[in-house]
């Protein structure tokens, strides 16, 4: 961006406070301070109070400094334009460069910031979310600041500027302080949208302010009067244009500038005719000394106030109708008027003297003449080249005419716009295409779109859109399955699975397409998935087994179908076999977690039957192999936040906490991103909640909770892991027995018509057991027996003892030991670290073996549970025992641990059931069970594990 609003004269008057802010800024910047970061510097003011000068003098000195400036400006007509401000900025940095070398230069966030910075056409399929966008935004603007530091930047007219560009460098403000970078924004107070707040607050360092521009005294006004008009001017004609222009600096500007062309005698005689002299500067004055510079000059006036800024001259031409003689002598007529700037350089479209200016002209335009100018603008830039996005700012402001062209056109600007990641400006398209109106059997389809686009933001609307759009007369089955498909899908993500369940139940026997309707009904099985009410989930788990098992696998939705039976197999219980079975034939060769068309809740669910079968080893794989894959989408808004707190759960269940609460708390910042109380936020939640709960800090995990509202009602959905739960367990933890009872018979009513009986999967049975046995001891042992029951029918070694050990915890003290002795045999051949830990210390308390009391210290040392080591060694100093010495943490495979894995695999023995006092404390045991631990498998999963880990992994 060129400064195009001079001064006149060459200082700039009463801002000495504010350019010493700036030369303080920049002297950080660039000088012995400069390792101290940037900063973050606001001009406030309203319009004509010289904040562009300023601008214009910051970017001056940052140029003798030798830093690199990038400056942008909002525009009043170029609000609706996505990226302009941030194309501005970034755009003229990247000139001239090839798209290997941008390739290169961007790395993996070509494809999502190349498209928003009008560097590339966007990519075939599913689309970055504004986060991801916003995230790559960040990492080039931070590129280059690292780059071609010391960088400047600034945004003038930031209160013009399109929302996507200002919210974006809103949310990047803070980091300004940790960057060579100074970020200077110039707005009018009262026009600063909301999602420029920051620039109000100034989020950084202490003390910060925007610094508010006041109008000029009557001294600098006698002093801009004389520079202009020379020092013959006397006190009270200077005084007097201070009045008539209230000290207004581009007022003042302009009066003396009209003073010294109409050579009027400044001394208080001709006093009087200031005032209407500074009225022909603005509103009606300024629209009658536009009249008079002829027909022509007024239409290319207006072409010019309706494209806006930086306006190629023959662009303006063709809107107002003007050959390129007339286009030129209008050009040099309004630039004498001043109602033009002068171009800085040759290449430079026209501009404006002032954005006043601009809006007074735009403003006088008849209302009837604004529209058409608008539809032959967009016709124009259209013609020009500059493609339908440019064009639908201008659409956006015509009447409907029942235009096809119109339509085509918005369409296509809203599918370009909902690539480059702007869903918002995708639907004001398409809400604007479908008022033109479409074609009759065009309706269908630009609802379907619309309904795409509101997704994120608006999604009642985007219900009502697609359900409207099923009820038009349409014949394209393809388009009619995805707009069942799309309303189920934002029906699910707004709790209401029922009704996306009765969605697709209507539309299946409507389909005529065998493979149409296995899509459907693949879809309906796996919202049913997440039903807490679903009236008949036993019926329904018959119908997908009978339906899956005689699937092949042959496409991508046969494939989810069998993960959707391997998901309902881990509910229910059936063999961790027939889990693994169909994990394994719905996983094919490859499952991708971004298909364009389908949600990632598959995937994400096959990947967990891993976890739930005790291969979380192989779930991690998965998770991480789908994490990647949000990342290069620009899925970094609930996808990524959704990733990181599964992957924090297993990091859990593998007894990894610290690494668990790492991932958890960013997973928790990223779900704060998207927003409290939506279905990622009560992941992140609950899955800290019990990290924090295992590593033995349940104060931390009740402010957490209570922070972030973390309670009653819980999500309609089942979850994993199950909110109320974990909310239960908290309730337990501190003490509250008869809360913790009542929210776990709840879950009972809830889990137990659905036939979810897994205590691998949600182990309510365990805690509402040890949250009833000092009152009913007998209904706590038949609730432990039953889940012991059920996790042995199930299979998984870390299930079966983590519910013997909670069985013991209610049992009789007579079946204590042996109850503890089975557990920790079976947890020592898992991957459940955190649980062996419990186990180990439970069994050594019970029977005062300092042996096994130590094992549970370094266990629990191990996985980083902080409390339970604690409590240990206190009980093994007390018996007499040494607590061990040790690294905490995971370390990699040893080799000793690998040369016993090799054995183990060759030796096809069943080990022998434990009895009383058979702890495994054999060196080779403790060495098999770290083996478990770190490859996150059991017995049956070692040779894949083993094999997995690959043969350099271990150390000496």
């Amino acid at each position: 961006m060129t400064d195009r609003r001079t001064h006149v004269g060459r200082t700039v008057l009463e801002r000495d406070a504010e350019l010493a802010t700036a030369d303080e800024a920049l002297d950080r910047l660039t000088g012995p301070r400069a390792d101290e970061g940037g900063a973050l510097l606001a001009l406030a003011g309203p319009a004509g109070l010289g904040k562009t000068t300023l601008l214009a003098e910051i970017r001056r000195r940052a140029h003798s400094r030798h830093c690199t400036v990038l400056a942008a400006r909002g525009g009043e007509q170029e609000q609706s334009q996505p990226f302009h401000v941030a194309r501005q900025l970034i755009q003229p940095h990247l000139a001239g460069t090839t798209e290997e070398e941008l390739r290169s230069a961007l790395g993996s966030w070509y494809a999502i910031v190349g498209p928003a910075l009008g560097l590339c056409a966007a990519e075939e399929g599913a689309p970055p979310d504004p986060q991801g966008l916003r995230d790559g935004l960040d990492w080039v603007l931070t590129h280059l600041a690292v780059q071609r530091a010391p960088v400047v930047i600034v945004l003038d007219d930031a209160h013009w500027a399109d929302p996507e560009s200002l919210g974006w460098l809103a949310a990047f403000a803070p980091r300004t302080e940790h960057l060579p970078l100074l970020l200077v924004v110039a707005y009018r107070p009262d026009e600063l949208p909301a999602h420029g707040d920051a620039f109000r607050t100034l989020p950084g360092r202490a003390g910060q302010r925007p610094l508010t521009l006041e109008p000029l005294t009557p001294a600098a006004v006698r002093t801009l009067m004389r520079e202009t008009v020379g020092g013959h001017a006397d006190d009270a004609f200077c005084r007097e244009a201070w009045a008539v222009t209230a000290g207004n600096p581009f007022e003042a500007v302009e009066l003396a500038a009209k003073v010294r062309d109409r050579s009027l005698a400044p001394v208080e005689a001709s006093a009087p005719l200031l005032r209407d002299l500074a009225a022909a500067q603005r509103g009606s004055g300024l629209v009658a000394r536009l009249r008079n510079l002829g027909p022509s000059t007024v239409r290319f006036a207006w072409a010019c106030a309706v494209l806006g800024t930086a306006i190629p001259q023959e662009l303006a031409a063709r809107v107002a109708a003007l050959g390129p003689g007339e286009a030129a002598a209008a050009t040099d007529r309004l630039r004498t008027a001043r109602i033009l700037s002068a171009p800085a350089e040759d290449h430079d479209g026209l501009e404006f003297v002032h954005p006043l200016i601009a809006t007074a002209i735009y403003r006088a335009i008849p209302d009837a003449l604004r529209t058409a100018l608008h539809g032959k603008a967009a016709a124009a830039v259209v013609d020009a080249g500059l493609g339908a996005s440019a064009a639908a700012r201008h659409l956006l402001e015509t009447h409907p005419e029942n235009d096809p062209w119109v339509v085509r056109t918005l369409r296509e600007a809203a599918r370009e716009n909902l690539r480059a990641g702007a869903p918002e400006a995708a639907r004001r398209q398409l809400a604007r295409a479908l008022l033109e109106p479409p074609d009759y059997g065009e309706r269908a389809a630009v609802l379907y779109e619309l309904g795409c686009a509101s997704l994120l933001t608006e999604p009642a609307n985007t219900v009502n859109h697609l359900r409207a759009a099923l009820d038009e007369p349409f014949d394209d089955p393809a388009l009619r399955q995805g707009i069942v498909i799309r309303l189920a899908q934002v029906l699910a993500h707004s709790d209401r699975l029922a009704e996306a369940s009765e969605a697709l139940a209507r539309e299946i026997p409507l389909t005529p397409d065998a493979r149409g309707r296995l899509r459907l009904t693949s879809e309906q099985f796996m919202w049913d998935a997440f039903r807490a009410d679903e009236p008949d989930s036993p019926a329904r788990s018959r119908r997908l087994a009978r339906l899956a098992d005689r699937l092949t696998g042959r496409d991508l939705t046969e494939r989810y179908v069998i993960g959707l039976r391997a998901w309902d197999a881990t509910l229910r219980g059936e063999p961790v076999d027939v889990v693994l079975h169909h994990a394994r034939r719905a996983l094919g060769d490859r499952l991708s977690w971004a298909e364009e068309d389908r949600g990632f809740e598959v995937p994400v669910l096959v990947a967990l039957t891993h976890l739930y079968a005790d291969r979380p080893g192989r779930a991690e794989e998965l998770f991480e192999a789908g994490t990647a894959e949000f990342e290069r989408q620009g899925w970094r808004g609930a996808h990524l936040s959704f990733a990181h707190n599964l992957r924090a759960y297993i990091r859990f269940r593998r007894g990894r906490l610290t690494e668990a609460e790492e991932l958890a708390r960013a997973g928790l910042a990223l779900a704060e991103r998207v927003g409290r109380r939506t279905p990622v936020h009560w992941y992140a939640i609950a899955i800290l909640v019990e990290v924090l709960l295992a590593r033995g800090r349940t104060d931390e995990a009740w402010e957490l909770a209570r922070e972030h509202e973390y309670g009653e009602p819980f999500p309609a959905a089942v979850v994993f892991p199950d909110s109320q739960t974990v909310h239960a367990e908290l309730l337990l933890a501190r003490g509250d027995r008869k809360a913790a009872a009542a929210e776990l018979e709840a879950v009972d009513r809830r889990l137990t018509p659905r036939g979810i009986q897994n205590p691998s999967w949600c182990p309510w049975r365990l805690h509402l057991a040890r949250a009833i046995a000092p009152e009913d001891p007998e209904r706590a042992r038949a609730l432990t027996a039953g889940a012991v029951r059920r996790a042995r029918a199930f299979g998984a070694p870390s299930g079966i003892g983590q519910a013997l050990r909670h069985a013991a915890e209610v049992a009789a003290p007579a079946d204590r030991v042996p109850l503890l002795t089975e557990s920790v045999h079976l947890l020592s051949a898992s991957p459940a670290g955190y649980e062996l830990a419990c186990a180990l210390a439970a069994l050594g308390t019970e029977t005062g073996d300092t042996d096994l009391l130590a094992r549970a210290v370094a266990t629990a040392r191990e996985c980083g549970a902080d409390g339970l080591e604690a409590r240990t060694t206190a009980t093994l100093v007390r018996l007499g025992g040494t607590p061990p010495s040790g690294p905490a943490g995971a370390e990699p495979l040893t080799a000793d641990e690998r040369a016993v894995a090799e054995r183990a695999l060759h030796d096809t023995t069943a080990p022998p059931p434990p009895t009383d006092h058979d702890h495994p404390r054999r060196p080779a045991d403790a060495l098999l069970s770290a083996v478990y631990r770190k490859l996150g498998t059991d017995r049956a999963g070692l040779a894949e594990a083993l094999s997995a880990a690959g043969a350099g992994s271990a150390r000496p």
